[in-house]
């Protein structure tokens, strides 16, 4: 098993990328880690060298990068050249915390999509509150801004998938995104995906959920186009931080009683904080291409990097893009007979 990684991607590279790298090795021994980078950057935090092939390079795509032309223009940038090893084989699949737009581009133009899905589907695990070992899986969290029905069926084809292959849920619920619970509800694009996925036999389809309803465990698997995702995904984010920040203001301006509250209250304040953070499920799967692509958050620590390792392993030791390969290439042969 082999995996590129883009050593100089995101805001505390290469220093947390190699500290993650070095925490999965001692999970996973006989991963073979392909390290795109700085080679003096990263040797000091490289701790033990076995199955570790570090390619140099000197050139890397930065986050205000505009992602095609930094794609087409850097062809030496480390998340280029791990990019090119997944094509070529060298590699079976890759993660970077850099820019999210050229990890899609990179995704889409070099390593390439599964020839029946005509738009990959970035799809992340969302937390379930109150259940800290649960949560759903949400696509699209932004790979497209315009959406087909029938994109969003692969969506839900691909996400359903991986739900029950990689997080072990049987026939995963498979939910719409929608302003309302009612078929009749949304727009033309939600009542046309609506009227698919009721049709597709594959998925366990339960119909409309409201967004209000996203985090509560409704659904294991939730589909949506690539704007509304974003949109969504974004306001989850900013309500939790405000909320987060909101508490800790109101306990430092609640005088000593309060403080003693905080104290006391500590562990559980902890907790809260780590049920708010998705990353520990792994990172964002660029859904739909020829072998896995995975991106982390640009200011990931290394337990986050070692996260996005095991869900990586997950999916090619459960064999997840090639069996759907052949799962669409039966479809498409299926549908040219009828």
């Amino acid at each position: 098993m082999k995996i590129a990684v883009d050593a100089m991607g995101g805001d505390f590279a290469p220093k947390a990328i190699i500290e993650g790298v070095m925490l999965a090795k001692q999970e996973f021994p006989t991963i073979e880690f392909q390290l795109y980078g700085n080679e003096e950057a990263i040797k000091p935090y490289l701790t033990d060298d076995t199955h570790i092939k570090l390619i140099h390079t000197d050139e890397k795509i930065e986050s205000d990068d505009e992602p095609v032309k930094a794609i087409r223009r850097k062809k030496q940038a480390s998340m280029v050249l791990a990019a090119k090893a997944v094509k070529n084989g060298e590699a079976d699949a890759m993660f970077s915390a850099g820019n999210t737009g050229a990890l899609l581009a990179a995704g889409l133009f070099i390593v390439g999509r599964i020839p029946q899905i005509e738009r990959p589907g970035l799809m992340t695990t969302m937390p379930v509150f109150g259940n800290k070992s649960a949560g759903f899986d949400f696509i699209d969290m932004g790979a497209n801004a315009d959406n087909k029905p029938e994109h969003l069926l692969d969506f839900a084809i691909l996400a359903s998938y991986y739900a029950e292959h990689v997080r072990g849920v049987k026939k995963p619920r498979v939910a719409l995104l929608n302003n309302g619970s009612e078929a009749s509800k949304g727009s033309d694009l939600t009542k046309k995906t609506y009227a698919l996925l009721e049709q597709e036999p594959g998925l366990n389809f339960i119909g409309n959920l409201e967004a209000r309803d996203l985090l509560t465990g409704a659904a294991d698997v939730v589909v949506t186009d690539g704007f509304t995702g974003n949109a969504v995904l974004k306001a989850t984010e900013g309500t939790a931080l405000a909320i987060t920040s909101l508490l800790k203001e109101s306990i430092l301006n609640s005088g000593l009683k309060g403080k003693l509250g905080a104290v006391l209250l500590k562990d559980s304040l902890k907790s809260m904080k780590n049920e708010l953070d998705y990353s520990s499920h792994g990172g964002a799967v660029l859904f739909g291409l020829k072998a896995p692509v995975v991106k982390t958050h640009g200011s990931t620590g290394p337990e986050a990097v070692q996260a996005t390792i095991r869900q990586i392993h997950k999916m090619l030791e459960q064999h997840v893009v090639s069996d759907l390969v052949a799962y669409y290439h039966e479809k498409s042969q299926l549908e040219s007979i009828d």
